[in-house]
């Protein structure tokens, strides 16, 4: 006891018929660990650091009766070892790290009357791990009077148990369960999901498995430049699938994504897609997957100048900016990844700035073509980002369908310390050639700063 062992000792009389090293520091059980006391019948190791057991680590122990392993630090047991104790009667694996029970698993324990599994971290298990239990399949054949068979005692509480389809059959075997074999603790417990969290076994009822099956409520959609649009996909499931969105083969960011449930087996996953742009059109595809497979849908996405032709019914173009409206625009922050622009629009005569669609062309400074950012009514500001580092960029604003006059583009170059680009929000210094200036106003009366 509190030894401080690193290993079994080698030189253990062969007549001995019980060990007992606890709280020993033991980190291991090799390959024949035990092969010079075959009249071994107890063998106790609690308490020490166990993670590893050897599939031959128990050879040459048949008179073997019982093994206490509990407090180690065991996530699995390789369960074929059990063939070298065909007597075992009791095993005891409580408070290990045990995550997984094979459906074979007490296949080799025929005669076993005593099995703790409790505070371990299994989740889910077959029922067929209990179906192929000698001990279990005895009593299914027994004809004559039930106490014809030795009582098998199961300690299976205190386990993070996840109450989901996966566990339906478990769920059906711990309820109808009985002599010989009995529960040390018949009240097992869920732990997830969330709205099962703290019920009993008895008190629930699972249903069969499911394949996603995925759906949309519009499959194709047209609506106006610089608009916030949110795209939805319902996903029915079990167990909850995992859900990730699509556009041309690129992964959406998550930041972008919200996926909630809204009953014991739907999903909704929503994707924003803020400001939209013509360049945003196409298709947007939402997956989901759990074991059983995965299904998806595809939504099309077709995105319209807010003047257009096409424009769909209830949306209302808004009315041309008068020649004499104009807008003062500003750099309100500086980050690696580019610049935020603010802007504030002074009251025209036939036109209010809540009415005024703006334009905004951002690119690099010597790209012939630059992408087109329509920015709808009631808008005031516009982050650009995800910018190369050390590259010199324009962005440009003007009056809805107006070209830019001179005065109305921001010159910048992005930092180039690549280490900062790893943070997001931190603030750099970014050579600024124009960062303030006015619309619609005479040349020359623009106001310019050199650097920022």
């Amino acid at each position: 006891m509190s030894a401080l062992l690193r290993q079994i000792p080698a030189n253990i009389p062969q007549d001995i018929r019980k060990i007992r090293i606890e709280n020993s520091h033991l980190t291991e059980l090799p390959r024949g660990s035990f092969e010079n006391v075959s009249a071994l019948e107890y063998l106790w190791l609690n308490f020490n650091n166990i993670t590893v057991m050897h599939i031959k680590s128990l050879e040459y122990l048949p008179a073997l009766k019982e093994l206490r392993l509990q407090g180690n630090k065991l996530s699995s047991v390789p369960w074929t070892a059990f063939q070298d104790t065909p007597t075992l009667k009791i095993l005891d694996l409580k408070h290990n790290r045990l995550d997984v029970l094979p459906e074979h698993a007490l296949r080799y324990l025929p005669n076993l009357t005593y099995l703790d599994l409790s505070s371990n971290q299994l989740t889910i298990i077959s029922r067929d791990v209990f179906y192929n239990w000698p001990v279990y399949q005895r009593s299914q054949r027994m004809e004559g009077p039930i106490e014809a068979i030795s009582n098998a005692v199961l300690a299976l509480h205190d386990n993070p148990w996840i109450c989901d389809c996966r566990l339906r059959g478990f769920v059906q075997f711990i309820k109808s369960v009985g002599p010989p074999i009995i529960l040390m603790n018949s009240y097992l417990t869920c732990s997830g999901p969330k709205f099962r969290t703290g019920k009993f076994f008895h008190e629930v009822e699972l249903n069969s498995c499911m394949k996603p099956l995925t759906s949309a409520l519009d499959t194709n959609l047209t609506v106006p430049a610089g608009l916030n649009i949110t795209l939805t996909c319902f996903v029915q499931a079990s167990p909850s699938p995992a859900v990730w969105w699509t556009y041309a083969l690129k992964l959406l960011r998550a930041f972008n994504v919200s996926t909630e449930p809204i009953s014991e087996e739907t999903v909704r996953s929503e994707l924003l897609i803020p400001a939209a742009r013509p360049a945003d059109a196409g298709t947007y595809t939402c997956t989901a997957a759990n074991f059983l497979g995965n299904t998806s849908v595809a939504i099309s996405l077709r995105v319209v100048a807010p003047w257009a032709s096409t424009t769909p019914r209830g949306w209302a173009p808004a009315a041309p900016a008068e020649p004499g409206a104009h807008v003062e625009v500003r750099i309100a922050k500086q980050t690696v990844y580019g610049i935020t622009l603010e802007w504030f629009a002074a009251a025209a005569a036939a036109a209010e700035p809540g009415e005024t669609w703006y334009t905004l062309l951002v690119g690099r400074y010597d790209a012939a073509q630059k992408d087109t950012i329509y920015i709808g009514p009631g808008v005031n500001t516009y982050s650009v980002t995800d910018l190369l580092p050390a590259t010199k960029y324009e962005v440009c604003v003007a009056v809805r369908n107006q070209a830019p006059r001179k005065g109305q583009c921001v010159v910048f170059v992005t930092g180039s310390d690549v280490s900062q680009m790893e943070q997001r929000e931190k603030l750099i210094h970014i050579v600024v050639i124009v960062c303030a200036m006015v619309l619609a106003v005479p040349a020359g009366m623009y106001a310019c700063t050199a650097e920022a």
